[in-house]
């Protein structure tokens, strides 16, 4: 996983709100689908984006996939986000 297809997987807001709807708990790509007026196909356009960028994994179950945030990555982005709020610390002797 990097950054740059993490980016770009939040950079779209329908990948933002199946995340969202993740955040629920698991869900196959039809229940997610059904939120969405698109077809099948670009549902699982969306999806292969949010795996690919390790937001998103899967589980097969029987005859379904199950879908489901991925929170580790989650973490990593949140640790090197706030590596730029807070104070910094000062380490020269005065």
């Amino acid at each position: 996983m990097g950054f740059p297809e993490t980016f770009k997987a939040l950079s779209d807001p329908v990948r933002r709100e199946i995340l969202t709807m993740l955040k629920e708990g698991r869900k196959s790509a039809g229940e997610i689908g059904q939120k969405f007026d698109m077809t099948g196909a670009t549902i699982s356009y969306h999806l292969n984006i949010l795996k690919k960028a390790e937001l998103v994994f899967e589980e097969k179950e029987k005859n379904f996939i199950y879908y489901n945030l991925n929170l580790t990555v989650f973490e990593e982005i949140m640790m090197w986000i706030t590596q730029f709020t807070g104070k910094k610390e000062d380490n020269s002797e005065e």
